[in-house]
């Protein structure tokens, strides 16, 4: 492929709160009402403060909708359609923005409406966007993903792992790194002194009297050798506590939009 025909780099930077809620609104219901996409500046507002898969919960006014919309439109995120009604709406363009597609824009969707959680509640909130049937099929994709460098990573990989999207500011980012104990600093693991390398030689008498022999001495503790296991598993229990508040969250918005 020559130079002149090959895909533009992404653009992408860190967005602001109500940037990132109007962009992934619209990724959202483009997957999933199509037949309402694009959308209206109205449609935006309702879709931006809906109650369910939404964090932080959030009461915009079209004003401040309309304001977000023309500063993504600036950047090259979104731009305006004008179709043969006379109500302006408004489409993305987050497959060249951000560099990713399909099940990968799913993933972003999903990560810009509710921010950091762990991959097990993100496989089944994105699945409805894309296919992911299970977590093996995740796995490539956050890899992708992290390539990118549009994901963070927030705990080890492992059970509830936590990750976000990188759209935050460094500011926020650094936050949620303490609130998941990404900012913890692992102890080195400093092995005891040798005493035999310390000791100073004992100057005995030429005519020594009989000595009490000395008490054995006692055997230092080993440093431990597991401190980065121990960090490990506090970050296990941090993201953990993380995703019973989301859980918690997650039936809270199911109450609310029942009611």
């Amino acid at each position: 492929m020559s130079e002149d025909m090959q895909s533009p780099e992404p653009a992408w930077r860190p967005l602001s709160k109500i940037q990132r809620r109007v962009l992934g609104v619209l990724i959202e219901k483009a997957k999933t009402t199509p037949d309402a996409y694009p959308m209206s500046l109205n449609g935006l507002t309702t879709g931006s403060n809906q109650k369910s898969n939404r964090d932080p919960q959030l009461n915009l006014e079209s004003w401040e909708i309309e304001e977000a919309l023309e500063q993504l439109r600036e950047m090259g995120a979104v731009a305006e359609v004008h179709g043969d009604g006379r109500v302006v709406k408004f489409r993305h363009y987050a497959k060249d923005w951000l560099g990713c597609d399909g099940n990968e824009l799913a993933v972003m969707a999903e990560l810009l409406l509710r921010g950091a959680q762990t991959v097990g509640e993100l496989r089944g909130r994105a699945a409805r966007m894309g296919k992911i049937p299970d977590m093996g099929s995740l796995q490539p994709i956050l890899d992708d993903l992290q390539r990118k460098k549009l994901i963070v990573p927030l705990t080890p990989k492992g059970r509830g792992q936590v990750v976000t999207h990188a759209l935050f500011s460094e500011k926020e980012l650094n936050e949620q790194r303490n609130e998941h104990g990404g900012g913890r600093v692992v102890e080195a693991n400093v092995e005891p002194p040798d005493a035999t390398s310390i000791a100073e030689p004992v100057q005995r008498p030429v005519n020594p009297e009989p000595l009490t022999p000395p008490p054995a001495p006692v055997q230092a503790a080993p440093a431990t050798s597991n401190s980065s296991e121990i960090a490990e598993l506090r970050a296990e229990v941090a993201a953990l506590k993380a995703e019973l508040e989301r859980i918690k969250k997650d039936v809270e918005d199911l109450w609310s939009s029942m009611t």
